[in-house]
């Protein structure tokens, strides 16, 4: 009875995943097309296209070192403190002797003052800031280096999902080609079960094993679906897409034993650039020791009416200031940095060492892998061969049924391991090419 329920469940997932796969969009891809799409519209590459386009715009922020500041103003003062009320009047250029009377001196008249102020700053020499420029110049090449590495991470990982979608489609054509032969097979043990000459229990075992090849279908057809969705979310594109994709190709390998420069490595390039950047920002901190120039000038006009400009000054002049002491804060500012800039060299050759640790095992499994696809197609004739024989002695009478499973089971096995390898050979090629690219 349980293994009737068994066959009933299979059959109602069937015609469920065939319903649910009728209502997919079916899109044929190519390689180039996936990769060249990731590219193009893969939010994280916009993400990191975003960061270099802050770092641009705080650079420029840095200008201000060189252009002047200039601000305007248009006040009103009214007042009777003697003290202000004579400057609004001197500004004014309205003093008259009368009010150097003692009683007017000391007990004046409300005052109005309307000023108008245009004021300019310009600074000349600045130390401090210009290593900041250099360093904020340094983020920009930094982010660049990222974004570049983001792109070549996001290339690797649509290409593994390509061979992803491969794979998969390949497991469908193995599953497809077993469960012929169990379907022959079936068609036999019946004809036996019909003439007596086997039992019951027979037919229910291939009836199961056919179930599970059609089970194991669904669960392929479910992942196809799920790798499709990832490569959607990696082109940008909006899920309920199912991919198909060319045949596997010949595996191109690379020359195992040829490296590029992993120095030249972008992300290697992003954070060497970050230590630079780090230094200049030392500097600048040593530099604030430095006394800074600026030059300043402002034109006035004062009126005891609105509107009205009768009188006006203008005040130029340079200035020297020089912060002697601000309670060891740029000291202890300096040996902050210097930690961390110790910290990212330190990063930097950790992050260097695992990865000469990971181009050698990636390069040993490589080989690995190409051994064992020469093995598995090797057994792969072997197993084929011992089915045919079986599935003729079991034709004629002279096997079990039994036999003729597991023969069937072994070669399905083999030929899922064969895919799986070149698959794995695929994968560890395409990511050695990711470990050992150089920025152009």
């Amino acid at each position: 009875m349980s293994k009737q329920r068994f066959l009933i469940v299979g059959i109602v997932l069937i015609l469920f995943q065939k319903i649910s796969l009728a209502q997919e969009t079916t899109i044929h891809l190519a390689k180039t097309q996936l990769i060249e799409a990731a590219l193009a519209n893969n939010n994280t590459i916009k993400i990191a296209q975003a960061d270099e386009a802050i770092a641009t715009a705080n650079y420029k922020l840095t200008d201000a070192i060189f252009l002047p500041q200039v601000g305007f103003t248009y006040s009103v003062f009214n007042t009777n403190n003697p003290l202000n009320a004579f400057g609004f009047k001197l500004q004014q250029k309205s003093i008259s002797t009368s009010d150097f009377n003692p009683d007017l001196l000391n007990n004046p008249k409300p005052t109005s003052d309307f000023t108008t102020k245009l004021e300019v700053k310009q600074p000349l020499l600045n130390m401090d800031l210009m290593y900041q420029r250099k360093g904020a110049a340094k983020q920009i090449d930094l982010y660049k280096f990222k974004k570049e590495r983001t792109k070549e991470y996001i290339a690797f990982e649509a290409e593994k999902a390509y061979l992803q979608l491969q794979l998969l489609y390949k497991s469908i054509t193995v599953l497809e080609e077993a469960k012929q032969t169990i379907e022959a097979v079936l068609l036999v043990t019946e004809n036996y079960f019909k003439q007596g000459l086997i039992q019951k229990s027979d037919v229910l075992n291939v009836q199961i094993e056919q179930a599970t090849v059609e089970y194991n279908l669904i669960k392929v057809k479910s992942e196809i679906k799920t790798t499709s969705d990832f490569i959607s979310v990696l082109m940008g594109n909006s899920l309920g897409k199912i991919y198909t994709v060319d045949d596997e190709k010949n595996i191109v390998q690379l020359e195992v034993e040829k490296q590029n420069d992993i120095n030249k490595r972008a992300d290697f390039m992003a954070m060497q650039t970050a230590i630079e950047a780090t230094d200049l920002l030392i500097k600048s901190s040593k530099m604030s020791y430095l006394p800074k120039l600026n030059a300043l000038g402002s034109f006035q006009l004062n009126d005891n009416r609105m509107l009205a400009f009768s009188a006006n000054s203008y005040l130029i002049g340079v200035q020297l200031s020089w912060d002697i002491f601000k309670g060891n804060s740029t000291k202890n500012a300096i040996i902050v940095q210097t930690q961390e800039r110790n910290k990212l060299t330190t990063q930097l050759t950790q992050q260097k060492e695992q990865a000469i640790f990971e181009i050698e095992k990636c390069k040993q499994e490589i080989k690995e892998t190409t051994a064992n696809i020469n093995v598995h197609k090797t057994t792969i004739k072997q197993a084929d061969e011992a089915l045919r024989i079986l599935q003729n002695r079991y034709e004629q009478g002279l096997a079990k049924t039994s036999d003729v499973m597991m023969a069937a089971s072994q070669l399905s096995q083999k030929k899922f391991a064969l895919a799986q390898n070149i698959f794995m050979l695929n994968v560890h090629t395409a990511f050695l090419h990711f470990l050992t690219t150089s920025t152009k």
